[in-house]
C-alpha cells in the first residue's frame, strides 16, 4: 500500500472515498486477467484472428503507448484505436463477464465498509459499465453499501478520465481536496486524481483496502 498526498492532518479533512472496483475491492488476479482476455478473445472471434494474434496486437499497442507517453492505457481506450467504440465495449463487458465464477462474498470488507459509511461518502468509479459493476459488487456482498457508481456508460469515457471524476464529485457533492481515490493501478486510478488535488491510496487487492479503512475508522 502506498499513500499519496495524505497525512494525519489532511486525513481529518477527507469526506469522500472514491473506489476503483476490479483488483481493488476484490483480490483475484485470475478474474482481473479474464476480464481483459475474454474481450480480446471475443474480438478475435469476430475478426477471424487467432486469440494469440489478438492478444499480441493489444499487448504491442499498450507497450508502444507506454513507451511513447510514459503512461499506461486502459483496455477500453486501447480498443478505440482498433475501431471498437466505447458503446461496443459497454455491450461486451455487460454480456461477457461472469464474476460469480471467480469471486465470492467478503464479509470482512463488507463490515469495514459499513463502518466507513458512517464517516464518509463513498462512490465507485470503474471502467466497467454500471450493470457489470453492480454484478461484481453483488457477488462480493457489498452492493447495498456502495450504491453510487460512475461507469464506462455514465459519460462514455474510460479511466483515466477527468469527466468521470467530475461526475463522482457532483454525485457526492464533494470538492477534490475532500476526496481519496483508492485503486490498484497508479496510472489509471491515482495519477489523475492527484493532478486534480485529491489524495490517493494505491492498493493490491481487498486486504489492503480493509487495512486502510480500518486505519481511518480508528
Amino acid at each position: 500500500m502506498k499513500l499519496f498526498n495524505l497525512s494525519g492532518e489532511s486525513i481529518r479533512k477527507k469526506k469522500t472515498l472514491i473506489f476503483d472496483i476490479d483488483g481493488t475491492l476484490y483480490t483475484s488476479d485470475e478474474y482481473v486477467r479474464e476480464q481483459v482476455d475474454v474481450q480480446i478473445r471475443h474480438w478475435a472471434d469476430l475478426t477471424g484472428m487467432t486469440h494469440e494474434e489478438a492478444r499480441k496486437k493489444i499487448a504491442d499497442y499498450r507497450a508502444d503507448y507506454e513507451i511513447k507517453t510514459g503512461k499506461k492505457i486502459s483496455l477500453g481506450n486501447t480498443f478505440t484505436a482498433f475501431g471498437i467504440d466505447i458503446d461496443t465495449s459497454i455491450k461486451w463487458r455487460n454480456t461477457l463477464m461472469n464474476p460469480e465464477k471467480y469471486l465470492k462474498a467478503n464479509p470482512e470488507l463488507k463490515q469495514t465498509l459499513e463502518k466507513s459509511a458512517s464517516k464518509f461518502k463513498m462512490i465507485c468509479v470503474t471502467n466497467n459499465p454500471v450493470d457489470a459493476a453492480k454484478k461484481t459488487l453483488s457477488v462480493i456482498g457489498i452492493e447495498k453499501i456502495l450504491t453510487q457508481i460512475v461507469g464506462l456508460d455514465s459519460c462514455k469515457k474510460s479511466k483515466p478520465s477527468k469527466e468521470m471524476l467530475l461526475m463522482a464529485l457532483e454525485k457526492t457533492n464533494s470538492k477534490p481536496e475532500e476526496c481519496i481515490s483508492i485503486g490498484d493501478r497508479y496510472d489509471i486510478d491515482i495519477s489523475l486524481p492527484l493532478e486534480m488535488k485529491m489524495s490517493g491510496v494505491l492498493v493490491n487487492g481487498a486486504e489492503e483496502v480493509v487495512d486502510f479503512l480500518n486505519s481511518l475508522n480508528q
